[in-house]
């Protein structure tokens, strides 16, 4: 019986814990890590805020525990619904339309969570820009490891320079991001998909495998 409440109560506190992370990484895409606030957070979402509390134990721990919760939503949102894909340069044009989607589509209200909150830490030093620094090379690590990928199945020149590739998709993705969020339009993402199909069928051993416009 005891076992039973305990587990209820397990139970609860994570549910708690994920319908305040769902409201955290959506005001930290628009307001920063640093607009985090517990009791706020425990106020407009009526919760206690003992209990709040309780789940976080400090700001940092909220903050942290929000940007493990944006990195979940965006593996859901960008790298998973490529991962059924062979390796080539199709899978690569999959994942940098799945992120041109993300960010078009406001899954964060702010536009992509990663590039809203990295301005605000990407000079400072600490657990938080530590971690945000992760998420990053581990994406841009991803990308290279598909570019490559791409390469050994002969979807993609041996003689493409892989970082360089990473680089500059990842410049027109986020380029795109940040121009739509700025003047709340999208047409900037209808470019970026150009110039990202332009890039890639440029080193493509077989450019017919890919769309000719977006």
């Amino acid at each position: 019986m005891a076992a039973t409440h305990t587990d209820g109560r397990i139970a609860r506190g994570n549910q708690t814990r994920r319908l305040i992370l769902e409201r955290a990484v959506d005001i930290a895409s628009v307001s920063g890590l640093e607009g985090l606030s517990l009791g706020q957070l425990a106020t407009e979402l009526k919760l206690s805020k003992s209990g709040v509390f309780a789940l976080f134990g400090s700001k940092e721990d909220l903050q942290l525990a929000t940007v493990r919760a944006a990195v979940h939503v965006y593996q859901e949102h960008v790298v998973q619904p490529a991962r059924d894909l062979p390796p080539g340069v199709t899978h690569l044009w999959a994942l940098c339309e799945n992120w041109l989607d993300y960010s078009r589509t406001r899954v964060f209200p702010g536009g992509c969570f990663f590039y809203s909150v990295s301005a605000e830490y990407d000079a400072r030093r600490g657990k938080v820009h530590d971690l945000l620094a992760a998420a990053r090379t581990n994406w841009i690590a991803f990308l290279e490891q598909s570019a490559r990928e791409a390469q050994v199945a002969g979807g993609l020149d041996t003689e493409a320079d892989v970082p360089q590739l990473v680089f500059e998709l990842t410049a027109f993705m986020e380029m795109a991001n940040a121009e739509s969020v700025l003047h709340d339009e999208f047409t900037s993402y209808d470019k970026a998909a150009k110039a990202i199909l332009s890039r890639l069928r440029g080193v493509a051993t077989d450019p017919s495998q890919l769309p000719e416009s977006p």
